[in-house]
């Protein structure tokens, strides 16, 4: 690496690839070199993918790369149940692991993924991992679960044999955290309802709802006008049943 950033000092140019990317950041750091440095991170982060997000994203974190760690995170929430069956889930540390299960973006369609890659986790190295189970278990969205799957994990063998856990899940599922969402796997990106005002429906609304955001914009429409849409407001208010009624949707 030392030869690389030699080769640059006297040419101007650098030769990055991704054999070679953490060691001569590695370099570049210890050298305070911010030009090759930052080079690096910006390589790494337009090669973040499936395969290599895991490993970028523990290399980001010990270097505190916060555009890179922001990519890879972005990137292993999105492939969320490969990587939570694969062995580099058992490389992670635990905070780590409770970073990555602490997002809205996961994109899993049931919380029992999650609940699956903690256990995957913790039994790869039960004796030095199961006494981080009790801070780990509050990042897990019980109440999305089922009554059948809360009573089957209160009755797993990990969560019996630590006294604590069963103790932390019911403290989880009774504060009902309202703030905790449901992940972006269970969730429609963007719902469209009409609003109309006529008993020919010629003159209405459309509302345009991200149910995720619990935010919705609201637009006039005219179906006589091909093309034509026009935006009026954005509501920063929660989208309810109630109010759905009150609009007669």
């Amino acid at each position: 690496m030392f030869e690389e950033i030699l080769s640059y000092i006297y040419s101007g140019t650098l030769n990055v690839s991704l054999d070679k990317v953490q060691p001569l950041y590695q370099a570049a750091d210890l050298l305070q070199l911010d030009y090759v440095r930052d080079t690096c991170s910006s390589y790494m982060v337009v090669n973040v993918e499936r395969s290599t997000c895991v490993d970028m994203y523990k290399f980001a974190d010990a270097f505190s790369a916060d555009m890179l760690r922001k990519h890879c995170l972005k990137c292993i929430s999105k492939h969320f149940a490969k990587v939570a069956s694969s062995e580099e889930l058992f490389s992670l540390s635990v905070n780590q692991l409770t970073e990555i299960i602490s997002h809205d973006e996961l994109d899993v369609k049931e919380e029992t993924t999650v609940w699956e890659a903690v256990v995957r986790w913790v039994q790869h190295s039960r004796e030095d991992r199961l006494h981080h189970l009790p801070s780990i278990l509050p990042h897990i969205r019980f109440h999305l679960l089922t009554s059948d799957d809360m009573a089957a994990i209160l009755e797993h063998p990990l969560v019996r044999e630590d006294p604590g856990s069963s103790e932390v899940i019911r403290n989880v599922v009774q504060k009902e955290n309202s703030v905790l969402k449901p992940r972006l796997g269970m969730t429609t990106e963007m719902a469209l309802m009409f609003v109309y005002y006529d008993s020919e429906m010629t003159d209405c609304d459309m509302l345009f709802m991200n149910p995720q955001q619990g935010k919705y914009i609201s637009c006039s429409y005219n179906p006589n006008i091909r093309g034509r849409c026009y935006f009026a407001k954005t509501y920063k208010y929660n989208f309810s049943p109630d109010f759905l009624m009150q609009q007669d949707v």
